[in-house]
């Protein structure tokens, strides 16, 4: 066999499943056929670590639960960016009672600590700015937000220095049963291995297995704030008004997102209108980004019903799958190492390596650094202050970045208010240097969104 377990999919679901994996003396492979890692993730850098609160299924609010309790330790681990953020949801009239006052009391039966269900009138002493008229307020204090590709990045980092081969631009064609096993086509290779965990929507008719398409449960739209909301509201804030919800919450930047989910979708004029109910101080001009996406609600289900035969499928998409990644990853590991009855790593290195992010050092802490590498003191994104120095580390990490939006999601660069007109054509110079490319092979994310389709005149230089 080439490998014990092929994790298909480098989304934020394979690249923690590789890292749990990783701990145990198994040969892994991940196969993601983009350019990059946790590519799926969507560009909006922040995402709510929810506490099982609003969640019927009492299985899923345990994973929710469960994921709180480990991303908290683990972005202390992998230092990456967590902050903790209360929420608050509240109601407006008796049916939005009704169902806050069964939230609470279903959290509490579930073990939910560090909640608490309030009068409407307190919501005014936390949020004095909020233009609604509330009844009741559910207050937890177990949430807050994180962003989830530096998550995912993190994972496969570690899991990549602990022996995971990441075979990244392959796309699975075909999965077959040998004896002991399976072999996995792709449009490079062909491997064999004893099992195969699935987390893509793929579905390769493994042994009759058939997957559950995903249900979309609406639209999401995110706009994306200013820094100067936060004179306004502090607090993550959720209003349901029937299969309609609005919910405003601070980023790792600093910024604020402000989303509305709807059956309808809305265009942008509609969705401003409805959030400036909530907040009329808030200006048009102060809107960043204007995003769109689907909004799931599935139930996320780990299918190990041929685990006998080595087959593992991870199906459904759900709100909450940054919070439940981890537990989810830590269920997949348990049922693999029981199944090839292996042992854990003697020399396993759960610690990243050390990032520099030159925009939160003290100036002592900067003049150290570029007395070092005199490139952390040149300035390519003035926006979001990255040197030169961070994107050529971005580059020449395990799993680097190989593409603009690689780079931009891994060290902020083209991030920023000026949408990268002042320092694309730096990132795309640096990238070509550093991967000892042409300027016209560089792309933005994928192989069809190339930056430059020719040679202008007689330039080599952007």
């Amino acid at each position: 066999m080439d490998y014990d377990v092929l994790v298909l999919g480098g989304g934020l679901i394979g690249c923690a499943v590789a890292y749990e994996l990783s701990k145990y003396s198994l040969n892994i492979a991940l196969i993601e056929k983009d350019y990059d890692i946790v590519d799926d993730v969507a560009l909006v850098n922040s995402a709510i670590i929810y506490d099982g609160i609003q969640c019927q299924s009492d299985i899923m609010g345990k994973l929710e639960l469960m994921g709180n309790a480990i991303i908290k330790e683990l972005s202390h681990k992998f230092n990456i960016p967590y902050k903790k953020q209360p929420i608050l949801i509240v109601s407006q009239n008796e049916d939005e009672d009704t169902k806050l006052e069964n939230m609470y009391n279903t959290s509490i039966k579930r073990g939910v600590c560090n909640i608490s269900l309030l009068d409407g009138k307190c919501v005014y002493e936390l949020e004095p700015n909020l233009n609604i008229k509330t009844n009741k307020v559910l207050y937890s204090q177990n949430t807050g937000v994180i962003s989830p590709y530096e998550l995912g990045i993190a994972y496969g980092e570690v899991a990549f220095d602990n022996g995971v081969a990441f075979k990244l631009e392959e796309k699975v064609e075909s999965i077959s049963k040998i004896n002991k096993g399976f072999k996995v086509e792709t449009n490079k290779n062909k491997f064999t291995c004893r099992m195969v965990i699935n987390t893509t929507p793929e579905d390769y008719n493994i042994d009759g297995f058939k997957d559950v398409d995903c249900e979309v449960d609406g639209y999401l739209k995110y706009f994306v704030i200013d820094k100067g909301l936060k004179k306004y509201i502090s607090n993550t804030i959720f209003s349901y008004d029937k299969d309609e919800f609005i919910y405003f919450y601070p980023t790792i930047k600093e910024n604020y997102i402000v989303a509305l989910k709807t059956k309808e979708d809305l265009n942008y004029e509609k969705c401003y209108k409805k959030i400036n109910k909530f907040i009329p101080e808030l200006r048009t001009e102060d809107i960043h980004a204007f995003y769109e996406s689907f909004f799931y609600d599935n139930t996320i289900r780990i299918d190990d019903s041929l685990v006998d035969k080595g087959y593992i499928k991870v199906a459904g998409k759900n709100y909450a799958e940054v919070t439940m990644t981890p537990s989810i990853a830590k269920t997949i590991c348990e049922t693999v190492v029981s199944n090839l009855n292996c042992k854990l790593k003697s020399d396993f290195n759960d610690k990243r390596r050390e990032i520099y992010k030159f925009r939160d050092m003290s100036n002592e802490e900067r003049q150290k650094i570029i007395s070092l590498d005199k490139r952390y003191g040149k300035i390519i994104c003035l926006c979001n202050m990255v040197t030169e120095g961070e994107i050529i580390d971005s580059i020449r990490r395990p799993l680097g970045a190989r593409t603009v939006e690689g780079i931009k999601r891994r060290t902020g660069a083209g991030a920023g208010s000026c949408r990268s007109s002042y320092c694309l054509n730096k990132i795309v110079s640096i990238l070509a240097r550093e991967t000892n490319k042409n300027l016209t092979d560089i792309v933005k994310d994928s192989k069809k969104s190339k930056i430059l389709l020719n040679r202008i005149k007689e330039f080599d230089e952007m």
